[in-house]
């Protein structure tokens, strides 16, 4: 018997369905029938000096001209050097001036490409650069106000980085919901949470657990600060049973509950 969970959405990334048709693509049209669809880049390397690349424009444009999902995604990272090298990964940027002003001019770019609003992530990062002059949350503010983009607000990305600065998991925490704090109204579209596994001398984003109970906590402040927001948990490592993924959906549907009826 075909199981269908009730969901508030479904997510996937953009680009394994950027082929024109096949068995993959009739899966994802099968889920948008059912489901309402976030589609989540993680190619695009909107702050990449090199500019965007127009092939991967392209695709992610007939793809949501075909699936039209409710929202579209990706990271605030940099990805493509040169004449077109993409390196694989969700690198970081420079919080800067002129970071700020190539990843507007390029958030807007896409924009007007697919013709609808950009949610921007904010990434886990295992290094930055010297002479960031901008906070991070006074960079999607900024990034937000000036392009009318949203921001996908990764809460688990925000611990772990705390982390790895040398917190402990509660005062990560604590510096994650000040992060939130700084946020200006109304610019957060859709929030992230993860599990993540702890090394010797490093934590790492690897989405391959339970959200981790400082994660809840930040969620649980950041519903009171921003209101009902719609949450996924993302799970792309150890897959479990469908039972441990919506006891955890609904985790996050529980506590949005709790704050309505306060």
């Amino acid at each position: 018997m075909v199981q269908r969970p009730a969901l508030d959405f479904i997510e996937v990334h953009s680009e394994n369905f950027f082929a024109d048709g096949g068995a993959t693509l009739a899966v994802l049209e099968a889920g948008r029938a059912a489901y309402e669809l976030s589609l989540h880049g993680v190619g695009l390397g909107l702050g990449s000096a090199a500019g965007l690349d127009p092939w991967h424009l392209d695709r992610l444009q007939q793809l949501v001209a075909r699936v039209q999902p409710r929202w579209v995604s990706d990271h605030a990272c940099f990805a493509r050097v040169g004449s077109g090298l993409h390196a694989g990964d969700l690198l970081p940027i420079r919080f800067d001036d002129a970071s700020l002003a190539l990843m507007v001019a390029h958030v807007q770019q896409v924009q007007e490409r697919l013709g609808r609003p950009l949610l921007v992530e904010n990434i886990s990062a295992y290094l930055g650069w010297q002479g960031d002059t901008l906070a991070e949350p006074e960079f999607f503010n900024e990034l937000t106000r000036r392009s009318g983009c949203g921001l996908l607000l990764d809460l688990n990305n925000l611990v772990v980085n705390a982390r790895n600065d040398g917190l402990a998991p509660a005062a990560a925490a604590q510096a994650a919901c000040a992060w939130v704090d700084a946020l200006r109204p109304g610019c957060v579209g859709e929030i992230h949470l993860a599990g993540h596994c702890e090394l010797p001398d490093l934590v790492i984003d690897d989405h391959g657990s339970r959200v981790r109970d400082e994660v809840w906590q930040v969620y649980q402040h950041s519903l009171a600060r921003l209101g009902p927001v719609a949450t996924l948990i993302e799970w792309d490592t150890a897959l479990p049973g469908l039972a441990v993924l919506l006891d955890e959906a609904d985790g996050a549907r529980r506590r949005q509950r709790e704050l309505r009826s306060c």
